[in-house]
């Protein structure tokens, strides 16, 4: 009976720590969050955060809620999975994303 209790549990572990993988693979970039854009301009184009996305730099605005992720007490840089795309900002197309999904990794 003990080794009957035994498998379930492992199975039940290994279960959850297999889920926990292919999550962590179904983000499409790796980043860095480097710290916020502190210059003062009239553009929209400034203020937010900077991220280092492979060897590109953006700036976003915001992350999700549900991200676990608190800018105003991280210490940087902070190392991201992340899905994103960029923003629909006019002005500032090309520098802009918006994050989508995003996880800290330790």
């Amino acid at each position: 009976m003990k080794l009957k209790i035994l498998a379930v549990v492992c199975i039940i572990v290994t279960g959850f720590l297999y889920c926990n993988k292919e999550n962590d693979k179904d983000y499409e970039s790796n980043g860095k969050i480097t710290g916020p854009d502190a210059r003062m301009c009239p553009s929209p184009c400034c203020g937010g955060w900077f991220i280092e996305t492979e060897s590109t730099i953006y700036e976003f605005d915001s992350i999700p809620a549900n991200s676990n992720i608190n800018l105003q007490k991280e210490t940087f840089p902070i190392y991201v999975k992340l899905n994103w795309q960029l923003s629909d900002k006019i002005s500032c197309p090309i520098k802009r994303i918006t994050i989508q999904r995003i996880i800290k990794v330790d």
